[in-house]
């Protein structure tokens, strides 16, 4: 067999402590699921069910890159949040044994085109281009469950220029890792290499060029993204 052409590199993902290297195979991303921040845009956070969107695995970026102010936007944003990523199989688990399915956890910042999102919601239409964008998936390098245990309550933290703008902890999470891990193993066939972003609190904002974006999780260290003219 050959192909036409040759396939891209693998996405990947450091792995705290090691030379080891986390093959990225999908991005899944939980939203709303902090009440602070559905709150902000204007949803109940009572009667919102959970539900995910997604961003090409190319999209990854690890700590310390400098990402380009995306095309077709004014108004980009930040969103700190936890990452857990996937070592075995799940299908149809619940909410107990899918947790024996988790490589590890990291830090991460879904970036977000707010203004093309804010207006694909108005229409009713996919969040896609405002999400899945190149360069919106940052992340730091993973920790593994054996060095840190299973991450489900911590600080977490965003500065941008040094000042603080995002402050919660994992605990406030409307949907529990447990619960949101169990909800997509019903919907797909999750497999090694998938990365799920688990959702941002309150306080998310514009960045700009010449920004520099620290968000730090309890446990986990940080990730930082300096933010660029755009290409």
């Amino acid at each position: 067999m050959s192909f036409v052409f040759s396939p891209i590199p693998t996405p990947w993902v450091a792995v705290h402590g090691t030379e080891a290297r986390f093959p990225v195979r999908r991005i899944f991303c939980a939203g709303r699921n902090y009440a602070a921040h559905a709150r902000e845009f204007g949803r109940d956070p009572a009667v919102a069910p959970p539900f995910f969107f997604a961003k090409p695995a190319d999209a990854v970026v690890g700590d310390g890159a400098t990402v380009a102010y995306p095309t077709l936007t004014r108004n980009l944003h930040f969103e700190g949040e936890l990452v857990v990523a996937l070592g075995k199989p799940a299908r149809n688990l619940d909410e107990v044994a899918v947790m024996d399915c988790v490589y590890g956890y990291a830090v991460g910042n879904d970036l977000t085109r707010r203004d093309i999102q804010m207006d694909a919601m108005k229409a009713g239409m996919p969040w896609d281009w405002g999400k899945g964008f190149d360069q919106s998936a940052i992340c730091g390098p993973i920790h593994r469950v054996e060095e840190v245990g299973h991450v489900l309550k911590g600080a977490l933290r965003t500065h941008v220029n040094g000042e603080l703008r995002q402050e919660a902890d994992l605990e406030e999470m409307i949907w529990s890792v447990p619960k949101q891990l169990a909800l997509l193993s019903t919907a797909f066939e999750l497999a090694p290499g998938d990365l799920v972003y688990t959702g941002t609190p309150a306080g998310v904002g514009a960045l700009n060029p010449g920004d520099v974006c620290t968000v730090s999780i309890a446990g986990l260290g940080s990730v930082t993204t300096t933010i660029a003219a755009p290409l």
